[in-house]
């Protein structure tokens, strides 16, 4: 989340989405877990997403998607996942053109077995800013994706959070699945900088990271992590950036303990600069995962912000492949013009049980 701050109409726009200008921007870093949202790969229904809170059934991988998904008695495999920053803030917020860009990006997700984005967001059913046209659009991404297992989006605090009072909107992060998964255990931050009048408008939500144990086939599991770190450049944003990735890594040993791993997303991280290169080398050292480029050619993308690490167990074996940014791809057909002010990361994922 990096807002252009620079707008005359974001303060007036955080007022007005924090109940009329009247709450406090008190304290904001207490508390730091969202805790499990109990709809650990809910199967979708009419290509929307899931609602209800109800917990996939079945140990088979679903199939159709991208042909990377595997039966239930399979012992190898692959998948391509796609790891998107959507930039789903509302219109006059977004670094993007999300109205115009979302019907877009949904039907683009269904080309990959896993599509674990960032930014996207649920617009409250009713929404008590329609008259201010405001609104964001998971509801429109979701309603050309056809993957049979999705998470329901977190909903949105819209300032009622008194632990982060001045959290508009919640951590936007979200998954789009093939196979089946369980219940998604949604961690903030423990602390953030910056609202409507200063940094990069991290304290506006409540982001952070998210893991859920996907099923490949029967028996077959893999821990996969969803996350967006804190973004801005200045002194206060980069204790944070050290902070929170220590945060995730405590948590990735102690939750994940002897798992295999996939770990992917918008990392805030440009490892061209040496203390972005030194949150990262220690977090990857803490958990013993592997970034994908050190596996593989990443050209000149090799220090994107968008990233995916991952690691393997004593009875799986998870290894990148390729690794794609889809720049040609994520366009809208109008104009050629990018989907989001974010390139899209594809990366081709096999797999095989250890005998």
């Amino acid at each position: 989340m990096n807002l252009d701050l620079t707008r005359p109409s974001l303060a007036l726009v955080a007022c007005l989405l924090a109940a009329g200008c009247s709450s406090s921007t008190g304290a904001d870093g207490a508390g730091g877990s969202a805790g499990a949202d109990g709809s650990g790969g809910n199967a979708a229904s009419g290509g929307m997403a899931a609602t209800g809170g109800t917990a996939a059934t079945g140990g088979t991988a679903a199939t159709g998607g991208a042909g990377g998904s595997a039966g239930a008695s399979a012992t190898s495999g692959d998948f391509l996942l796609l790891n998107y920053n959507v930039a789903g803030l509302p219109e006059i917020l977004s670094g993007s053109n999300p109205e115009e860009n979302m019907p877009f990006i949904g039907p683009l997700l269904n080309d990959y077995d896993l599509a674990l984005v960032q930014e996207d967001w649920l617009t409250p059913d009713p929404n008590p800013f329609m008259d201010l046209g405001l609104r964001v659009y998971h509801e429109i991404l979701a309603a050309d994706a056809t993957h049979p297992f999705q998470s329901e989006p977190a909903p949105l605090p819209l300032g009622a959070d008194m632990t982060r009072p001045t959290a508009l909107v919640s951590d936007g992060l979200n998954r789009f699945s093939q196979s089946p998964f369980g219940p998604v255990d949604r961690q903030r931050w423990t602390d953030c900088f910056g609202d409507q009048n200063s940094g990069a408008g991290d304290c506006l939500a409540t982001k952070g990271f998210s893991l859920a144990t996907h099923t490949l086939a029967d028996g077959v599991e893999v821990d996969i992590y969803n996350l967006h770190a804190e973004a801005g450049g200045g002194a206060t944003d980069q204790a944070l950036q050290v902070a929170d990735f220590q945060q995730l890594g405590d948590y990735v040993v102690a939750n994940s303990a002897g798992k295999a791993i996939i770990l992917a997303g918008d990392m805030n991280l440009h490892t061209e600069e040496n203390e972005d290169k030194v949150i990262w080398d220690s977090f990857l050292a803490q958990t013993g995962l592997i970034d994908v480029c050190a596996t593989l050619d990443c050209g000149a993308d090799v220090d994107r912000i968008e990233k995916l690490a991952y690691r393997s167990n004593d009875s799986l074996t998870v290894e990148p492949t390729s690794h794609d940014f889809e720049r040609m791809k994520f366009v809208r057909p109008t104009d050629g013009a990018p989907l989001s002010d974010h390139p899209a990361l594809a990366v081709r994922i096999a797999w095989s049980v250890n005998r």
